[in-house]
């Protein structure tokens, strides 16, 4: 049986979206659809949903409309994501609000919902109906997931375990849903299907744990811009690590340097982060990192498939996590 490499599954799922038809008119309803998935992204979780197929079976064109379904309902939560935050930038292009407007960004963002679901009807299985539960319980998760961070930004305290949670629903669950997804389809037993939930939601949490360090200590010459999160007083996994190890006078400078006037922002950057240094949060968030990386590769292990079927997955996992950018 043959067993495709992530490149292959991403060529495969890049001509698929290619070829997405979308209706020409209303134009200002779609051309936002087509422009927001045209500019690509990471693809991790069609991505993520073939690998999974491809564990058990080998036809994997047959994965392409629930990977279809789960990629347009990622890009429809940004969409509503880049409207509640009013971003005007997404992916180095102006967000599809920035473009067209908020009204525009919420109709198409609706529509794209719709399409998502359109293509995992299309979905040809016996095992459709567990497919389309395990998708409504993801898109509601995603949705509580959001909540919680919006949440947080109104809350003097936030816990590392509420913020475990929260990310585990705005970001985790998605990538473990489209691994259970991608095994339901392949008639994966129903304890496979929980390992590779359990899998990717490790996964999940380590890249998104990742991600939050990058933005204050990725590489600019990759394409991060540094320093973001500081800059808004974004409560990410560092903030809430160097709170939970400060002395209050160190409380205040982190509380209150993003709001300084006096200060430029790479001022208040080199600030932050010259206190985070001094509490070690790099440092713990890294060790966080390697533990759900590790704890996500030995569940691999316990599938009932052979190891060597699993090394895309393993190379997935380390592509994800690994990455500076």
């Amino acid at each position: 049986m043959k067993l495709y490499t992530n490149n292959e599954v991403l060529a495969i799922f890049e001509r698929t979206v290619a070829q997405m038809p979308t209706p020409e008119e209303p134009q200002l309803l779609y051309a936002p659809i087509k422009y927001g998935l045209d500019v690509g992204g990471k693809r991790i979780r069609p991505t993520l949903l073939m690998l999974a197929y491809n564990l058990y079976a080998e036809d994997i064109e047959r994965a392409l409309m629930p990977a279809m379904a789960v990629e347009i309902f990622h890009n429809f939560t940004l969409l509503h994501d880049d409207i509640m935050d009013n971003a005007a930038v997404r992916r180095g292009r102006p967000s599809v609000p920035a473009k067209w407007g908020n009204n525009v960004a919420i109709l198409s963002g609706d529509a794209m919902l719709i399409l998502a679901y359109n293509y995992l009807q299309r979905t040809s299985s016996e095992r459709l109906p567990q497919i389309f539960e395990r998708f409504n319980k993801m898109a509601a998760e995603v949705c509580e997931g959001q909540q919680f961070d919006m949440d947080f930004e109104t809350q003097q305290k936030v816990s590392v375990v509420d913020y475990m949670r929260m990310i585990e629903l705005k970001t985790a669950v998605l990538l473990a849903g489209s691994a259970t997804i991608g095994a339901l389809l392949a008639g994966a037993s129903d304890s496979d299907c929980r390992l590779l939930y359990d899998f990717a939601l490790e996964v999940g949490l380590a890249f998104q744990l990742q991600d939050d360090l990058l933005d204050s200590y990725g590489d600019e010459r990759l394409g991060k811009k540094i320093g973001g999160d500081i800059l808004e007083g974004k409560k990410t996994i560092l903030m809430i690590e160097a709170f939970s190890r400060a002395n209050e006078a160190q409380r205040e400078v982190l509380r209150t340097t993003h709001l300084r006037s006096d200060l430029s922002d790479a001022e208040k950057i080199v600030k932050i982060k010259a206190l985070y240094d001094e509490l070690g949060v790099p440092e713990r968030v890294e060790q966080q990192i390697a533990q759900k990386f590790q704890k996500a590769i030995g569940i691999l292990d316990n599938l009932s498939v052979a190891s060597e079927r699993t090394a895309e997955l393993r190379k997935y996992a380390e592509n994800l996590v690994g990455r500076k950018s």
